[in-house]
């Protein structure tokens, strides 16, 4: 079940971390400029914000298998577009579809986790499902330059097709094999720092709020960093494309890690708060990697900020869920899973977007680096304030 649950996560972002894998291929073969291979994932991430606010209510009240069909069968019909040598709008479409297939993960898969899953493994499944996502940009990130040299990125988004079509049959029969559990007796919601919050509506209003908020502002510099790492080893310090490739796959290993840890540091009873201050600061300092990677074109700060960046932007979202699955009831959890997603989704809608067009300004990659750390040092002001507000409401 769990590999199931982690499959739903990583399997709808899998073409967008093919496609930064191999982008400095893509771009060449479709002749277009890094503006418009950002608006690649802009596209594919504003739908995903998109469906996340436009479909929670719908999530909420369509059955486990349906929504399970909708995440797979949308992501094979995403990449199957890839595969096909149409274009750049084709590509378009394609990362659209993969969008509006990423609007649906959070919400089943966290259903599952509270119907399904005994209440003392729930935080911690939620931390490993929630790697899913970097699971993906593992596999997109080295099996997708890998496949490309030998049958081309469209060979490999045809894979990548096959691949989830497979994965949603064994994830509908798995799912379909594990009974409800027995419902409890309502308990009170719990806030962000882990204690029993009051059932007030505007109290929880406002959990999803700052979850989403954060999300926003944390997914602005996550995929401004993401999509273009590969493209900034291979141009600025000369890496080959395989290599480039295998700065965002040790990001996607070591956000699996620190997925898994932060989920199990939330079930210990660590309050929210305080691990996005701290992950905040751990991304500001990844930041900072970046840029003097740069100026000092070396090879060991990238591989360094890397570490630093998946340690800790790639872990925001585990906590952000799991604190959902502290506060907010099971019938609400589409729909608040979905408010929480779409903050993330608006900041990887605005985030390549702007890192392309940043990147293809006369201050180039510097330029880019330096608006990253300050979306940064953002989130480490928010992550501040919400210690802030924990403290006083103690």
């Amino acid at each position: 079940m769990l590999s199931i649950l982690l499959a739903a996560v990583g399997i709808a972002p899998l073409l967008n971390y093919g496609l930064s894998a191999t982008s400095d291929l893509v771009i060449r073969d479709l002749g277009i400029s890094e503006t418009q291979f950002g608006l690649l994932a802009t596209v594919c991430f504003g739908c995903a914000a998109i469906g996340n606010v436009a479909f929670g209510q719908f999530a909420d009240r369509q059955p486990d298998i349906r929504l399970l069909l909708l995440v797979f069968g949308m992501a094979a019909l995403a990449m199957g577009f890839a595969a096909l040598p149409a274009g750049y709008a084709f590509l378009l479409v394609a990362s659209g579809i993969s969008g509006f297939a990423q609007s649906f993960p959070n919400g089943v898969t966290n259903r599952i986790l509270a119907q399904r899953v005994p209440k003392n493994q729930r935080i911690a499944w939620t931390g490993i499902k929630q790697s899913g996502v970097q699971v993906s940009q593992l596999i997109g990130s080295v099996g997708f330059p890998m496949l490309a040299a030998v049958i081309g990125w469209h060979g490999a988004s045809l894979i990548g097709a096959v691949v989830a079509a497979l994965l949603g049959v064994l994830a509908i029969k798995v799912v379909s094999a594990v009974p409800l559990l027995q419902a409890p007796a309502a308990a009170a919601p719990r806030s962000m720092s882990g204690q029993a919050a009051s059932p007030d509506t505007a109290s929880t209003r406002f959990i999803v709020f700052a979850l989403a908020l954060f999300g926003f502002i944390n997914g602005i510099g996550v995929q401004a960093t993401n999509v273009y790492i590969p493209l900034f080893a291979v141009r600025e310090l000369d890496f080959s494309l395989v290599a480039g490739g295998l700065t965002a796959a040790v990001a996607g290993v070591v956000g699996v890690s620190a997925r898994v840890g932060w989920g199990r540091m939330m079930s210990r009873g660590v309050p929210a708060p305080k691990l996005l201050l701290l992950l905040a600061v751990l991304a500001t300092a990844g930041g900072l990697g970046f840029l003097m990677a740069q100026q000092a074109h070396s090879a060991v700060l990238l591989w360094l900020a890397v570490v630093l960046h998946g340690a800790s932007a790639l872990g925001v979202s585990v906590v952000l869920m799991a604190a959902l699955l502290r506060a907010i009831p099971i019938s609400r959890m589409g729909s608040a899973s979905g408010i929480v997603s779409a903050g993330q989704f608006g900041g990887f809608t605005i985030g390549p977007l702007a890192m392309g067009l940043l990147i293809s300004s006369p201050g180039g990659f510097t330029a880019g680096w330096i608006a990253v750390v300050c979306i940064y040092l953002s989130c480490t002001l928010l992550g501040l304030f919400l210690v802030f507000l924990r403290r006083r409401s103690s």
